[in-house]
């Protein structure tokens, strides 16, 4: 499984994501990047396909969660958008997961990486306890959707990268991990709770981090992105 960084696109509109997707022209790699729900509903499919018209693999996500049926529907529209990876919750039940694959799964056989969200790096074991009644230990309620994410076929999970080695070890090496909550040494932490550096989170197993303020807020975002990859993809 090869390492990389995903750039969150976090802006509110076409004219900000196509400014900044502009700084990086002159780099050697065109970024993998995200797509969340911010930008997808300012500007909906039209900026997914403008995006990966210029080359940019994509993560669309948009974390869905809701009936199977309901989500079987929505993943076999978005599998149009041709998009590299695509998400949901697995807090959704096994059944929601099976449905969600089986609607984005294209006639032809091919589809995007389907991944789960297990929780949030914003929950803490004090949040989950006291908003979710969820009073198992985070990292075994973190594993256990895993689980029965591996079961329903999915490719892999978000998890925070404190969790990633943890997946692996019950899911196998192949089963991907997907970790937000990367910031540099001495950044701002913002409203995450589970974070760890680009080094860190390699040395944790995971397998590709998803990077947005550190990048997108940098005065040189070019040179972020490149730093982020060098101690995440190539350190050595």
């Amino acid at each position: 499984m090869g390492k990389d960084v995903i750039i969150a696109l976090d802006f509110d509109s076409r004219e900000r994501t196509l400014a900044f997707l502009d700084r990086f022209a002159g780099e050697e790699r065109k970024p993998f990047v995200k797509i969340g729900m911010e930008l997808y509903y300012a500007e909906g499919p039209a900026i997914v396909r403008e995006v990966k018209a210029r080359g940019h693999r994509i993560f669309l996500d948009l974390k869905l969660h809701d009936i199977p049926n309901t989500v079987k529907k929505a993943m076999a529209v978005l599998s149009g958008l041709d998009v590299d990876m695509v998400n949901l919750h697995a807090a959704g039940t096994r059944a929601m997961m099976e449905a969600a694959l089986e609607g984005v799964t294209r006639s032809d056989g091919t589809r995007p990486l389907v991944i789960a969200v297990t929780q949030l790096t914003s929950t803490s074991q004090e949040r989950m306890e006291q908003d979710l009644l969820i009073e198992r230990p985070l990292d075994q309620v973190v594993l256990h959707y895993a689980r029965c994410a591996a079961q329903a076929g999915l490719d892999g999970v978000v998890c925070s990268p404190l969790e990633a080695g943890k997946v692996h070890e019950a899911c196998g090496d192949r089963f991907v991990t997907v970790t937000p909550g990367v910031r540099f040494a001495g950044g701002d932490t913002g409203d995450q709770v589970r974070v760890t550096t680009p080094a860190r989170a390699r040395e944790l197993g995971a397998d590709y981090i998803v990077v947005g303020r550190p990048i997108t807020q940098a005065e040189d975002p070019a040179a972020a992105y490149r730093k982020c990859v060098e101690e995440f993809v190539t350190f050595s």
